[in-house]
């Protein structure tokens, strides 16, 4: 792609964004969120393959429903209160409204069905995009409304989310599929305890974006999106290899790694709430979650691919990628465990 074409996009990316963060007004949030739609779509289909083409198609569509829902539901707002303002969701069948378009914007169960299949058709800079930096809009307006909507359906959202992000991911074999389910379950512990302490979706939404990027940026600096070009990757790179595999079990929420602070202090946090059977539902699905981590290290680490590969350039070639980031986005996957108390007293 064109340097000019991809810095406008990008730019486009980020102006969409800033602006839904800034704006107060229903139709200048909704407009930010139509400027990062608009601004990722050649973004996916640059590739002209028929995938690309396909997963950009529904994607669209999947976005243009969900926009169309909140256009429709601050309209509602509007008719019966007479503000536009965002913090004056009043109306509960707007808010309602307003909740399910934005969880079909980020993929929140049952409204996921789209996210494993457009993820599938992206290359991995893309996908990252996606999985990360398009959330961030969408959830700003949760966090600015979540105190208007009805908890019961925050916390359906929420269960319903980790469960299918863990049972759905169980019988995938592409990488990138895997890496969908993993977002729809940790958008799920985001928004189960939205309501009762935003901070830590803050928390959570930082360190899950910090996590999945180095997951991306390490499989795409092995060239691999399915696990069975994972068992490969030991003779290639066995120092990546194997901080990939810790990365894996830290998005899991295995202690001692980063990943394990938030799932800690949310499921602490639903305990003070008087919630321990949500607490309970939610750890058993973080089980399901860290059971396809597993098995991707085990791919990684403990098996090598059956046949010998004809060609020798894997492991004669030098990767040109630059590592500095991914290096960056390793090491804080891995050790922010022990800043614990200085991030809660940041966010408290």
């Amino acid at each position: 792609m064109n340097p000019y074409v991809l810095a406008i996009l990008l730019s486009s990316l980020g102006l969409g964004t800033t602006l839904t963060f800034a704006s107060s007004h229903w139709l200048l949030a909704w407009m930010g969120l139509e400027i990062n739609t608009l601004a990722i779509m050649p973004l996916m289909a640059q590739h002209h393959h028929p995938r690309a083409v396909e997963a950009a198609t529904k994607y669209f569509l999947t976005q243009a429903t969900a926009a169309a829902m909140i256009l429709f539901a601050s309209t509602t707002n509007a008719w019966m209160t007479g503000e536009w303002n965002i913090n004056d969701l009043s109306n509960p069948i707007a808010s309602t409204m307003f909740m399910t378009a934005l969880a079909l914007k980020i993929g929140l169960a049952p409204m996921h069905f789209w996210m494993p299949e457009v993820l599938q058709g992206l290359d991995l800079t893309t996908g990252l995009i996606l999985s990360t930096w398009q959330k961030l809009a969408p959830f700003a307006l949760i966090i600015q409304t979540a105190q208007t909507i009805d908890p019961l359906l925050l916390t359906l959202l929420g269960i319903l989310s980790t469960l299918v992000g863990g049972w759905g991911g169980l019988n995938q074999t592409q990488l990138r599929k895997i890496l969908a389910y993993s977002s729809i379950a940790h958008m799920g512990w985001m928004i189960i305890i939205i309501q009762h302490a935003p901070q830590l979706t803050l928390m959570a939404l930082g360190t899950y974006i910090i996590m999945t990027s180095a997951v991306f940026l390490t499989f795409k600096m092995l060239f691999t999106t399915k696990i069975i070009t994972l068992t490969t990757t030991w003779s290639k790179n066995p120092t990546l290899t194997l901080t990939a595999a810790l990365v894996l079990l830290s998005l899991g929420g295995l202690p001692p790694l980063t990943g394990f602070l938030p799932k800690w202090l949310i499921l602490q946090e639903l305990a003070k709430q008087n919630l321990p059977v949500i607490a309970t539902a939610m750890a058993l699905t973080a089980l399901i979650s860290l059971y396809f981590y597993l098995r991707l290290c085990y791919a990684m680490s403990l098996t090598i691919f059956p046949n010998t590969i004809n060609s020798t350039t894997p492991w004669r070639t030098k990767t040109t990628q630059t590592s500095l980031l991914l290096a960056l986005l390793t090491v804080t996957s891995l050790g922010l465990l022990p800043m614990t108390p200085t991030i809660l007293m940041l966010t408290t």
